[in-house]
Parts: C-alpha cells; sequence; structure tokens
C-alpha cells in the first residue's frame, strides 16, 4: 500500500500521515526531509517554490514511495501534491499511490498556520498554495477528508477510506 497524505500547508498532512504509518505499520517519509537546501531556503525567505524548484523534489519523493512498494514495504508519505502534474510525477515512479486529499475551511487553516512555529512555511505563503491547488479529479486514485477533527478521528477516517486489499487486510 502506497499512501500519499496532500494537501496545502496547516491541514495536519504530517499528523495524518504519521498516525497512518503507525496504524499500519508503514514506513513514513516526510516530504520536507526530501527538499533541496535551495528550496528550504527559498521558503525560509518568503518565496514560493516554482515547478522547476519543485520537480526534483517530487521526483526523489515518488522514488522513496516506489522502492517501498517495491521492496514489499508499501510506504506513508506527505507531499503537498498541489497540482495534478504533480502526482502525476509521483505516479510515474509509484503507479499505485492512492492520494489522501486533506482539506478544510481556510479560516481553519489559516488559523493553524498562524500558531505554528519552527517550521519555514510561512502563513502569507498560504495563499499561493491555495491560488495552484488543484484538488483530486474524479479519475485519480484517492479520496478527500476535511480536517474538522481529531487527529486520532483523522486517522481513523482515513483508514475507513483507503482501498481494500483483496485479502481485507490493511496491514
Amino acid at each position: 500500500m502506497a499512501i500519499v497524505v496532500m494537501g496545502v500547508a496547516g491541514v495536519g498532512k504530517t499528523t495524518v500521515a504519521q498516525g497512518l504509518a503507525q496504524r499500519l505499520g508503514l514506513p513514513y517519509g516526510e516530504a520536507d526531509d526530501f527538499h533541496p537546501a535551495a528550496n528550504i531556503a527559498k521558503m525560509a525567505a518568503g518565496h514560493p517554490l516554482d515547478d522547476q524548484d519543485r520537480e526534483p523534489w517530487l521526483r526523489a519523493l515518488g522514488a522513496w514511495l516506489g522502492e517501498q512498494v517495491a521492496a514489499g514495504n508499501g510506504g506513508v508519505v506527505t507531499c503537498s501534491a498541489l497540482k495534478r502534474s504533480y502526482r502525476d510525477l509521483l505516479r510515474e515512479a509509484c503507479p499505485s499511490a492512492f492520494f489522501l486529499y486533506l482539506t478544510g475551511p481556510d479560516a481553519l487553516i489559516e488559523e493553524r498556520l498562524a500558531h505554528r512555529s519552527g517550521h519555514f512555511m510561512k502563513a502569507g505563503m498560504l495563499d499561493s498554495q491555495l491560488a495552484i491547488l488543484e484538488p483530486l479529479a474524479a479519475d485519480e486514485n484517492g479520496a478527500a477528508l476535511v480536517v474538522d477533527a481529531s487527529p486520532e478521528n483523522l486517522v481513523e477516517s482515513a483508514v475507513a477510506l483507503l482501498p481494500r486489499p483483496v485479502n481485507g487486510d490493511l496491514a
């Protein structure tokens, strides 16, 4: 099972992805750890990434997830995956990827970002992410989850949205 927990900054990707990985016994990959130093510096300076900045990052994430599946482990990774073209890059390396799209009211997300500390993503950059966001299309392997519940409830709701393997077991 390969799961990409996606959405704009502040929706709780890391919290939900870590909870899913633990609940399902899968390896976890944090998207931020795959960024080159130049991307982190750019975001820390308050500048949004462009598609050229994102491509090597997306390829590295997809490669990690594809390697986990090829090794028989599966995995959970976080990634904003805001555009379909970004998700297509991830699918090139891991065709079986399931995209769990976390979403919620802009006001809730803005509030979460305003109270976030120690992260390079600034609240003012949310507008740039919302401007390019392309929610999952009906023909994409995935589901949307509104993030208006506790982390524990979100993880349980996420598990319920995942495709069931042939034998019915999740882990």
